[in-house]
């Protein structure tokens, strides 16, 4: 017999075997270079993930690499973080939720465009900074994934009824919460359902925390070793925002603090507060509005771009020798909406029309007008009629405070919704940092 004959079944078996037992190896292998740090459900994070993400909040938040202790700190914030972004990840794929490439490719050029790089330019930043621009890429996306699923999951658990309204349209015309404030948070949570201990362990935390900040000690670097709020990592930094966008505990808080100031712990629901008054301001709803009439050529296969500044050229003379805009925008303009009322485009907020109408609008006095001008639309010439202050508060009350409950509660129900899908996941840490 042949020793070298086999069956083909044999054959298959005996390689299947072959190649599992070299990609039992490899994993061994990886696992050896690469160990994992925790399990979440049925996924788990990597020590080279977990560095790779601690490194990057490092570069941002600039801090130093020699301070054990902070970046132990950092390392624990860090983790729980990817933690809980895994989480909705495997949500997000549960409610088939995808960020293609033309939608990714778009967002990133948006975060160049918004920091006025170019899409070489925000790379060879990354680059600089450590950053890898792939890893860049899988973030955003990431990042995109979960926000569309917060949509999804929270925007169904929000109503705002109109009693609602009318008391925020009540209590914000004789107060003054539309004010913005930047302020700095840090939060020591309570479970969902606290006992009495937990609860005077946060407060006693909170306290301490209030009186190492008022004997000196830094916000922010407290906030990135101690908060478990969702800005921990950005040193509690919530960002500028309007007083009706914040909790009216918070308000109520800051209201009375001065520059650089921190008031004393408040309690709520998830927890007790620590906030720093960072910066405030006033936020007017006065407006100035301009009253202004057009005439608009389009170009086409029989008008070019010359021929049609020309001939505006031509109607803004006749205008200026005494005759009728009105009448002229009614004969000639393309624009359907304004030209059976002379081109009158009436009384118009900042930010109505497109930047280049806009800029020309802006560099005109009253009753001025323009020479040919082009736009996305065609070709124009613009006149000033009039401006008025125009205090626009009363008008959009209404849409303001259905947009300032949901924005508040929307933060509220995210907080809790957070922290229940955390709970109620498996978490097991195999080589928890700082252990």
């Amino acid at each position: 017999m042949n020793l070298f004959t086999f069956s083909g079944n044999r054959f298959f078996s005996i390689v299947t075997f072959l190649c599992l037992t070299l990609a039992t190896q490899n994993i061994f292998a990886r696992q050896a270079l690469d160990k994992i740090i925790a399990v979440v459900n049925d996924d788990v994070i990597s020590q080279n993930e977990l560095n790779s993400s601690v490194n990057d909040f490092i570069i941002q938040l600039k801090l130093n690499r020699n301070n054990s202790e902070q970046i132990r700190a950092l390392t624990k914030q860090v983790l729980e973080k990817l933690i809980v972004t895994r989480i909705q990840l495997q949500m997000a794929k549960q409610h088939n939720i995808v960020i293609d490439d033309i939608s990714l490719n778009r967002m990133i050029e948006n975060i160049a465009e918004s920091n006025n790089l170019s899409l070489a330019q925000l790379k060879d930043t990354l680059a600089k900074d450590g950053i890898e621009f792939a890893r860049f890429r899988e973030q955003t996306r990431e990042d995109l994934i979960t926000k569309q699923l917060q949509q999804r999951v929270i925007a169904s658990k929000i109503n705002i009824s109109d009693q609602e309204v009318q008391r925020f349209i009540d209590k914000n015309l004789k107060t003054d919460t539309y004010n913005k404030y930047q302020i700095s948070h840090i939060l020591i949570a309570t479970p969902e359902s606290a006992t009495p201990e937990d609860i005077s362990n946060a407060k006693e935390k909170a306290e301490q925390l209030y009186n190492d900040i008022k004997n000196g000690a830094d916000f922010k670097t407290l906030a990135i070793n101690h908060s478990d709020g969702r800005n921990a990592l950005q040193g509690g930094d919530l960002g500028l925002r309007s007083g009706n966008e914040l909790p009216e505990a918070f308000i109520e808080a800051v209201a009375v603090l001065a520059r650089d100031e921190t008031a004393a712990p408040i309690q709520s629901a998830s927890g007790f507060h620590i906030l720093k008054l960072v910066n405030s301001s006033t936020n007017s709803n006065v407006v100035t509005q301009t009253l202004a009439r057009h005439i608009l050529l389009r170009t086409s296969s029989e008008r070019s771009d010359e021929e049609a500044q020309r001939f505006l050229g031509e109607l803004k003379q006749r205008i200026e020798q005494g005759a009728d805009f009105a009448k002229l925008a009614n004969e000639y303009s393309q624009d359907p909406g304004s030209k059976i009322k002379g081109g009158d485009l009436g009384w118009a907020d900042p930010g109505t029309y497109v930047a280049e109408f806009e800029d020309t609008m802006d560099s005109l006095i009253k009753n001025e007008i323009s020479s040919p001008f082009r736009s996305q639309f065609g070709w124009h010439i613009l006149q000033v009629l009039d401006r008025r202050a125009q205090d626009k508060t009363q008008a959009n009350m209404e849409a303001q405070a259905r947009q300032s409950i949901y924005k508040r509660k929307y933060e509220e129900e995210l907080l809790l919704w957070l922290r229940r899908i955390r709970d109620e996941s498996y978490v097991e840490y195999v080589d928890k940092p700082g252990q």
